[in-house]
């Protein structure tokens, strides 16, 4: 067996089952659970269609680039969302789904024949940063984040040291699980930092389309393009549509930027048989090129959000995020809970799932900063969600007294 897989941690939701053995939640609450990111708004009518009109193409191998068509529907919603003009066929790849890429590019970009590798991530974190890293032979190093800077990145504080080693830069943005978006000028530091030790940045987006003021968030490609970087030299970003567009059992999405590593990336890709199936693609084209159902999807996670953010808020320390469908809360602590008995309690008492920030991150001298937060996924339901915020107010509010 490779050796490597050896150094995996479980992952949150395999520890989040191990947490809840012996609990037996009260039978005549239903059960709720904002533990796991998984979209349960419905999927658009018109995409399943396109999808069983795409049948025909099952009789062919697809090619891994994809069809000229995939690529053309890529780069014409980011030129619609975001302005650019990226090359259909040199600036752009299918993916099945944005964690089998992040997964994939890391074992793409990574070298191990010049010493170990060292891979940036934030803190807390998606955790296919860590696995794709330990994967590939190098290090994970986590960079520190401020709590009071709604956990933003203190780039700053990474040594140089760290800098000359790193080969791979993972962003989130918007974060997972903050719900933070990246500003221009972290974007920036971020560029001067890749120019000048030559590592790559990862930028991850899969959040990008659920986001709660007038303005859409920063994309990294934008990003650079407003700073006048438009080779997007050693940038890659990962979107999907799970999020956007409902359908996470799809596995669809895309990666733009640098074309000599979309070159290397496709190379890997051929020989990982990563093609995207033709139905698949298909129903791609056809929700790329749609608006209406993504801003009815926002809309109703801004409804949902305007009703449970107040009721939670009463009781714990918990914002708005700027995108994304998480609340990031804090644990009061005259509860005297650590965030993983928090969320045993609250099951146990209120038949309530959520995850405990600790299950995010990881330690780093001495300090894990997820510990004391859970991350609450708005996913269900406006009414199921309402209910949830109003069982765990309850639960503070009991345990408070």
């Amino acid at each position: 067996m490779n050796p490597l897989l050896s150094h995996l941690q479980p992952y949150p939701f395999e520890r989040l089952r191990q947490l809840f053995v012996g609990v037996n939640p009260p039978a005549h609450l239903s059960a709720i659970s904002l533990g796991m990111g998984e979209p349960r708004h419905a999927t658009p009518a018109f995409i399943q269609e396109a999808l069983t009109a795409g049948l025909g193409g099952l009789a062919s191998y697809p090619a891994t680039a994809g069809e000229p068509r995939l690529r053309e529907a890529f780069t014409g919603w980011l030129g619609r969302r975001y302005g650019l003009a990226l090359d259909p066929a040199t600036q752009v790849l299918p993916v099945n789904g944005s964690r089998e890429a992040l997964f994939a590019f890391a074992q793409t970009v990574l070298d191990p024949t010049q010493g170990t590798p060292v891979v940036v991530c934030p803190n807390p974190f998606y955790q296919i940063y860590e696995g794709a890293a330990l994967l590939a032979g190098a290090t994970p190093y986590f960079a520190p984040s401020d709590p009071e800077r709604n956990f933003a990145v203190d780039w700053d504080s990474v040594p140089d040291s760290v800098w000359q080693r790193t080969q791979l830069l993972f962003v989130c943005s918007p974060g997972n699980p903050t719900g933070a978006v990246m500003p221009l000028a972290e974007w920036e530091k971020l560029f001067a930092l890749s120019d000048r030790h030559g590592f790559v940045i990862a930028s991850d987006e899969c959040y990008s389309e659920i986001y709660f003021r007038d303005e859409p968030p920063l994309g990294g490609l934008e990003a650079a393009a407003r700073l006048g970087r438009s080779d997007f030299k050693n940038l890659v970003s990962f979107t999907s549509l799970s999020k956007r567009s409902n359908v996470p059992g799809l596995r669809s999405g895309f990666v733009a930027g640098d074309a000599a590593l979309m070159k290397a990336f496709l190379l890997y890709r051929t020989y990982h048989g990563s093609a995207m199936g033709p139905a698949v693609q298909a129903a791609s084209v056809a929700a790329w090129g749609d608006e209406a159902h993504v801003a009815d999807n926002r809309a109703q996670y801004r409804r949902k959000f305007a009703e449970v953010t107040p009721i939670l808020a009463r009781v714990m320390d918990v914002r708005l995020p700027d995108a994304g469908f998480y609340l990031w809360g804090q644990v009061p602590q005259q509860l005297g809970l650590s965030d993983t008995e928090f969320a045993r309690g609250l099951l146990a008492q209120y038949n309530v799932t959520v995850l405990p920030g600790s299950y995010l991150a990881r330690e780093v001298a001495g300090a894990n900063p997820g510990a004391q937060r859970v991350r609450m996924a708005l996913v269900a339901e406006t009414e199921e969600c309402v209910q949830a915020a109003q069982r765990i107010a309850q639960f503070i509010q009991t345990r408070s007294t």
